[in-house]
This record gives structure tokens, sequence and C-alpha cells, in this order.
């Protein structure tokens, strides 16, 4: 076990406390020291009042003057408890809208590799329910923590030499209710932990039923999908069950043993009246007063004990899977040279490949073995091959979704690993195979990323602050007024990018034209629709390099020459990286480069290949005619 996973998660996750935070829980501390105090001073007023009423000749001024303190103290306690609240819900709000920005800001660091280790249903369930699960401890389990055993201590020292017999009675309920806790958490802690894995798996199960929703019905296969949700639910609520069930022993049993602690300080307290002299009765009976009402105290410190007890283990776990979230550092490390550092070398858009070989983590066969090519600046250099052969894994090394085995990789002359990864990136337009689009408009998505004087970090407020709160709502102000908002030339260059992509005619047939509605995923777009709008997206940049992961197939050959004719002109500057499955998309290209598993096979034009690359005539003699392949 490494250093990083010693220790409760609790504790550990505590260091991401702001300093504001941590004195606002020391003034909380102050004012759970003063309720206590004031709840213990309550016992004495009742002995003076019981007193008073019973000893005759007693001033009914007095009475009132010793009940007007009870009152007060009363209320001093009331003002501490609300201080104490308000304070914890501050912080713990605070403190989880922190972890959920450091949890978000991690999570967009992760590469596939990390994405892979932890799945995205357990990455939603780990930034809500796991969160909301440290709040609700924070709120009222550090309160009772620090409430009970300081209440428990202290009535137990103000009773101890009131009577033998008392005491001796409340150890013995403090002994059967240490006794019940420390079973019944035995029984739970492994439930609480099985908990939210199974929340995370019936949360998998759900959004791959909504996301394959189509398939699903397609294939009649409801039934099988909702057994499927059926066993994760009945799982899940198995679990709660029997921890729900457990847990509910807990108040009862706490409720019996106060009662019959109770019972046996009134017996015993008659016993010792009837037996003690008759100067002594009085004294006796407000012993037995003072005492019943400490000895209440003690069992409702081991009361809040038990609800500890019930919202520790939970946070204890949730604190733990964040934490595996927030410790997970990305195998995809940053550089450090920036574009300035880049542009000594004098090179732009040229992408070179030596000795490259690449394994995937956690396989042990590799993928991709000792690539050697190089794209010069305007170049058009296309990927083909059967498969499975490596083409997405190659490309997938310029923009660094993940780092190479073996060899390098070189952007501009320069290794990629080198590279700050902003750098690197605002040299790239990437079209992915599965074409993504935001919640938004046409506009906005196709100059998704372009924001002009932005901020390169966004500042993590300390809410736990007024001062923080405002620059917060400032910030949110600047970026709800900026939201959507595109400036002439910004809207320009969307146009100009949507004709190339050949997505302007379907549009401007949309109702709203640019400004038209995204749904989520691209919802209320076809797929060939959204593929445009996503090479409009890569082409809006300007890039040094645009990479084309096998986008162009979900167009018809139609629209794919006419987007490869308008990027020959429109982005002659730009080098081009693409993957295709079909000959006719990369025909013309400068280099083709020919893929079988995972090693290169041939390289060279359409027509050199057809004469010297056996693979890639066989592709070749699959997709053309015969007059196609001697044209």
């Amino acid at each position: 076990m490494t250093n990083q996973h010693k220790g409760k998660p609790m504790f550990r996750i505590m260091k991401y406390l702001s300093k504001a935070e941590i004195g606002q829980m020391l003034i909380a501390l102050v004012s759970i020291v003063g309720q206590i105090w004031f709840d213990l001073e309550l016992p004495d007023y009742m002995s003076d009042i019981t007193t008073l009423v019973e000893t005759p000749g007693s001033a009914m001024a007095d009475i009132w003057v010793a009940g007007g303190k009870m009152l007060l103290v009363s209320l001093g306690s009331v003002c501490c408890a609300i201080i104490t609240g308000y304070i914890a819900a501050r912080v713990a709000s605070s403190f989880g809208q922190r972890l959920r920005s450091l949890e978000f800001r991690k999570v967009e660091s992760f590469g596939p590799a990390e994405m892979s280790k932890f799945s995205t249903a357990s990455l939603i369930t780990r930034s809500t329910n796991d969160i909301t699960q440290i709040q609700m401890f924070i709120t009222m389990g550090l309160q009772l923590i620090v409430k009970s055993p300081i209440m428990a201590v202290w009535a137990v020292c103000k009773i101890a030499g009131e009577g033998f017999e008392w005491t001796v009675a409340t150890a013995i309920a403090v002994v059967i209710l240490l006794v019940a806790v420390v079973i019944l958490m035995a029984l739970v802690m492994p439930k609480f932990k099985a908990m939210q894995r199974l929340t995370d798996n019936i949360n998998l199960v759900a959004r791959e039923n909504l996301t394959g929703l189509r398939v699903v019905r397609a294939y009649n296969a409801e039934d099988y999908q909702e057994s499927k949700f059926t066993k994760a639910n009945k799982d899940l609520t198995d679990t709660q069950l029997f921890t729900n069930r457990t847990m509910a022993i807990m108040m009862p049993l706490m409720n019996t043993v106060m009662n019959g602690l109770m019972l046996a300080v009134y017996w015993i307290g008659a016993y010792l009246i009837e037996a003690a002299e008759l100067t002594d009765k009085l004294t006796v009976f407000s012993n037995m007063v003072v005492f019943s009402s400490y000895s209440v105290q003690v069992i409702m410190s081991f009361l809040l004990m038990s609800m500890v007890f019930v919202l520790w283990p939970r946070a204890d776990v949730s604190a733990q899977r964040v934490m595996e979230v927030l410790n997970t550092e990305p195998i995809v490390k940053n550089g450090t040279k920036r574009a300035a550092d880049i542009a000594k070398t004098g090179q732009t858009g040229t992408v070179e490949f030596r000795n490259v070989s690449f394994t995937y983590p956690d396989s042990r066969e590799a993928m991709l073995q000792d690539i050697n090519f190089k794209a010069e600046k305007g170049q058009t250099v296309a990927f083909i091959g059967s498969t499975g052969s490596g083409k997405s894994s190659l490309i997938n090394l310029v923009p660094r979704f993940y780092d190479v085995s073996a060899g390098q990789v070189l952007v501009d002359g320069v290794d990629v690993r080198d590279y700050d990864m902003v750098a690197l990136r605002d040299k790239i337009g990437y079209v992915p195979q599965r074409s993504v689009l935001f919640k938004g408009t046409v506009a906005g998505n196709i100059s998704y990323g372009d924001k002009p004087g932005e901020n390169d970090t966004v500042e993590l407020a300390d809410t736990s602050t007024p001062a923080g709160r405002k620059r917060e709502a400032l910030q949110l102000a600047a970026d709800a007024a900026n939201d959507g908002k595109l400036t002439d030339e910004q809207m320009s260059r969307v146009k100009a990018a949507a004709d190339v992509a050949q997505a302007s005619e379907f549009v401007n047939r949309m109702d709203g034209g640019f400004d038209s509605p995204i749904a989520q995923g691209g919802s209320n777009v076809s797929g060939g629709q959204k593929q445009r709008l996503s090479i409009a997206r890569a082409v809006y940049r300007h890039p040094e390099i645009l990479i084309f992961d096998d986008s162009f197939s979900a167009l018809d050959f139609k629209t794919d020459r006419a987007v490869r004719d308008a990027l020959a002109e429109e982005a002659k500057d730009s080098t081009k990286l693409i993957v295709a499955q079909r000959i006719g998309t990369i025909m013309n290209a400068d280099r083709i480069v020919v893929l079988d598993e995972g090693k290169v096979v041939g390289q060279g034009t359409h027509k050199e290949l057809l004469e010297n690359c056996e693979v890639y005539r066989q592709i070749a003699e699959s997709q053309l005619s015969e007059s196609e392949l001697t044209a």
C-alpha cells in the first residue's frame, strides 16, 4: 500500500479545505463547546429550583430569578447551535463545490487510459452522490464527532461524585451501548463499502440502456435490458435493506437503554431517599434530579455517536473514491515548450514518426511497431489498412491522447512529449471517428473553443469567503454576457468553415440558421450532418495540422469529394492526416501509408502502391472496378 492510500480517507480529504474554512470550523468548535457548557449548566439550575420549591418559606422571586437564569442558559445553547449549524452548512457547501471542481478538472486531464480505469458512470457517481455524502458528514458528522465525546466526558465528570450506585448504573448502560455499536458497525461497514460500487453498477446499466436505446428497440431487447437493470437494482436494494434494517435497531436500543437507566436512577433514588435521614432526604432528591439529567446527557452523547457511525462509513468510502480520482496522475504528462519555443525551429505543419512503437496500457501485444514516415507542410498523408491494423491508434499519438512506447513523434521538429498540451493542440484540428456535438447552437459548435481574451485557466474561487463568492459571481456574469455571442469576424469564419465542410446548405434550411439550437449529443441532426459540423469545427481553427480519423465514412461519395476538393483549396497550407476505409477518399493523397497488423507494409502514391504493395492492391480491387484501377 502506497503512502497516499494510508490513513482514513475522510481525514486525508480535509487537506483540500481552505484556510477560511479551517478558521470557520475552529469558530464552530468554540461554539460547540459553548453549547455543551450551556447544556450541562441546566441541571444545576434545575437542582436550585427543586430545592427552592421543596424548601418551606422560599420566596417566589428567588424561584423566578433561578428560572430566568435557566431560560438565558437555554437561549445561549440555542444561539450556539444556530451558529454551529450555519457554519457547518457553509463549509460543507463550499468544500463540496471545490471538490466537484477539482474532480472535474482532474477528469479533463485524463486520457483514454485513465477513462478506462474509471467508467463514465462511476465518475458521475463520484462527483455527485459521493460528494453529497461528504457534505452531509461535514454538515452533521463533524459536529457530532466533537460534541458527543466532550459531552460524555464532561457529564461523567459532573456525576462521578454524586452517588456510587447511580454511577455504576450509568457505567453498565454505557458498556451495553458500546458493545451494541461495535457489533452493528462490524455488520454494516462492509455493506456500506459495497453500496457505492453497486450504485456505480446501476448507473452503468441505466446509461448503457439510454445511450443504446435505438439498438435495444431494434432488437426487441427491452426484456433483456430490464432483467439486467432489475438485477442491478435488486443487488443495491438488498444491500440498502440490510444496512437500514440493521441500523434501525440502533435508535430503539438507545431509547431502551436510556429509559432503563432513568428507571434505575429513580429506583435507586427512591431507595436512597427512604434510607436517608429526614434532613438529608431533600438533598438526595435534589441529587437524583441532577443525576437523572446528567445521565440523560451521557446517553444522548452515545446517541449522537451512533449517528456518527451511520454517517462516517458512507462518507469514508465516498472520500476514498473521490481521492482515487484526485490522486490519479495521467500517464500523459504535460511538457514545457510553448508556442514561442516551437517557433524557433522555423518549421510549421511537419509531422514525423521515427521508429515509433506503441502498446496500449495493460496490453502485452504491441499495436504499432517501428513506424516511420514524414508529412511536410501542406501535404496530405493518408493511412489505410484492414480493421485493427492500428490506423486510429497511430494518429491518436499526434495530439497525445496516448504516448509512444518507443521512438518519437515530432511536430515541427519537436517531440510531442516536450510540448505544453495547449501549444500542441492549438496546432491541430481534430475530427474523430465518432462525431461529437455539444448542446448550444450551430455557430457555437463550429467555433467551439474559440474564446478570445479568455484566461487560460479559470480561477477556482474560494466560496467560503464573501470576497470569493463575489469573484465567482462576477466571473459567471462575464461568462453569461459573452456566452454564444460571436464577433462579425468569428461569424465570417464560421460560415467559411461550414462552406468547406458542405454544411451551409442544410444549416441555412434550419429554423434559425447558424443560431439554430443543437441538442445534447447532436441528437436533432443526422449522422452525416454531425460529421460535417465536426469537420467545419476543425477547419474553423485554421490549424497547421488537420487530422481526420475515418471522418468521411459517414458522407456520401459526392459530399466526400466536394469536402476534399474544398479542403485542398481552403486548407492548402495545412498538413492533412487522413484515416480512411475508402480508396476513393485517399487515392489523390501525396503519400499513402499502408498498415497491416501494426506495421507499415507500403508507402507511396496510389499508383506506386498498386504496383508494389500487395495489401493495398487487394483493398483497391475489393472497392474499385478494373477500369478505375487502370485509370
